[in-house]
């Protein structure tokens, strides 16, 4: 059962958080506002896109990469506050425990942790993807990665395909090889000069076309009609990539394609296989910041709240370095990538059970 100061601390703490992300929320518009209307006017793009399909999803993102922030950022102003009229002390002196006062911190740390997580698996993928895609069309036109040229991939467990030229434009390619194998050795091999693409569901043209077969010694070689029309397990959009794909899938979505990718034998996973864990890591570090918070803000000290304020915010910006690390550090062949994303709330953990262990009490 919630007491009375259970109910005190956990509406101190949602009411401060939720005003900081208020006030973070219009201070990131503005800004990301004016150094992109320059863009928006030259394009002009409409207003019913830039509101309802930029900065209506724009927010609830800028909002996912800064809860721990927020959260570091309420608990020490509502919490140096307490202390500073002696609120904490008087806690204190009344018999009640330092684990006891940690209590109602936590329960509204899970609160807004299960909220994150939540909302980074299920919820914010699918805005976020609106918000990627209105950047590729419109700022980010370099984010276009599609594959043109020496193209390998599986599109079965024995079936591999090389493609020398692919054209976007078009949806076509020149110079295909389609390789059959059987139990680890080749059995035919498909050439194209071209190959096109007609119409779904996956069903390719391909011209000037012939097939080598391999029996145990022998070879022979078909050559068929000028042109053939045949379903292939190829899709014009395995040829398209975005720098920010991973943002745009959902978890599901992201569990899907690195296991398609991997059954292709095509380009690295490991950023997807980080993004995933990020989603869940991140949510996590709301509850490591609270607890570094609380610890800080505690004490009653000369200098007071812009004192603590000023130490949350040096450690947030150190949390948003450690995470960038991270992520660049998971994707390299040294480290697993679950490991190289927790890396920072392992340094945090220790953090927060020393900053507890000084903590005045």
């Amino acid at each position: 059962m919630l007491k009375i100061l259970d109910k005190y601390i956990i509406s101190k703490f949602l009411k401060t958080f939720f005003f900081t992300a208020l006030i973070f929320s219009l201070i990131a518009l503005v800004i990301d506002l004016s150094e992109k209307v320059n863009k928006f006017i030259s394009k002009k793009i409409p207003l019913s896109e830039i509101f309802g399909e930029y900065y209506l999803n724009f927010i609830p993102w800028i909002n996912s990469v800064l809860w721990p922030l927020f959260a570091l950022i309420a608990v020490i102003f509502f919490t140096s506050r307490m202390a500073k009229n002696s609120e904490i002390i008087s806690i204190l002196n009344a018999g009640v425990s330092y684990k006891r006062i940690l209590v109602p911190y936590m329960v509204a740390a899970s609160v807004l942790f299960l909220f994150h997580l939540t909302a980074n698996h299920f919820i914010l993928p699918k805005g976020t993807k609106v918000l990627r895609e209105f950047e590729n069309k419109y700022l980010y036109l370099g984010n276009d990665q599609t594959q043109t040229s020496n193209i390998h991939f599986f599109i079965a467990e024995d079936s591999k395909v090389f493609i020398r030229y692919y054209n976007r434009r078009d949806t076509s390619a020149s110079n295909f090889r389609l390789e059959n194998f059987e139990n680890g050795k080749i059995k035919s091999i498909l050439k194209a000069r071209t190959i096109s693409y007609k119409e779904a569901p996956n069903i390719w043209t391909l011209r000037n076309y012939q097939t080598r077969i391999f029996d145990d010694k022998t070879e022979r070689i078909i050559k068929g009609s000028t042109t053939l029309d045949t379903v292939l397990n190829i899709d014009p959009k395995d040829f398209i990539k975005y720098s920010n794909q991973k943002d745009m899938m959902s978890t599901k979505e992201l569990m899907e394609f690195i296991a398609s990718e991997k059954k292709k034998g095509v380009g690295a996973t490991k950023k997807y296989e980080a993004e995933i864990h990020r989603r869940t890591s991140e949510p996590f570090t709301i509850i490591l910041l609270t607890i570094i918070g609380v610890a800080i803000a505690s004490r009653k000290v000369r200098g007071g709240v812009g004192l603590h304020i000023a130490i949350g915010v040096v450690l947030g910006a150190v949390y948003i370095l450690l995470s960038k690390f991270a992520f660049t550090f998971a994707q390299g062949e040294n480290v697993s990538t679950l490991l190289g994303m927790w890396i920072p709330n392992i340094i945090f953990t220790f953090v927060a059970l020393y900053l507890v262990f000084k903590a005045q009490k």
